[in-house]
């Protein structure tokens, strides 16, 4: 009887570990999903943005490389999003423009969600 028991509290034992072992995993996968659709919604701003994409002015040579900026540490997160939100130079205010493109709409994403979508894009 006593072995019984003994065998009883191990397999609720093992139970209680396969599950949290599982919601580990779940969540994981969970964070893994959100973060590729983070970046997809990034692509999508990146080329919608203002109708023809920020490619349209920033793949060009003479303006801004954002993937060369942000890679060599010369764009901070802070600095990429104050200037969508003020502009900067010739560059126009862009949230408005961002938060028009419709993956973000059919997201709900607020602004700041949307700059850090595009940024995961350009950061990858």
């Amino acid at each position: 009887m006593v072995i019984l028991l003994l065998l009883k509290e191990e397999e609720v034992k093992m139970k209680k570990i396969l599950l949290a072992v599982s919601t580990v995993a779940l969540l994981g996968l969970g964070a893994q999903a959100s973060a590729s659709e983070e970046i997809e919604i990034g692509k999508k701003i990146y080329d919608r943005a203002f109708g023809r994409g920020c490619g349209a002015c920033h793949d060009i040579a003479s303006n801004p490389q954002l993937v060369a900026l942000i890679k060599s540490g010369d764009l901070t997160k802070a600095s990429f999003a104050t200037t969508l939100k003020e502009g900067k130079n010739g560059m126009p205010k862009a949230v408005d423009a961002i938060m028009a493109v419709g993956p973000v709409k059919k997201a709900g994403y607020t602004e700041q969600q949307a700059i850090d979508a595009v940024w995961s894009f350009l950061s990858q």
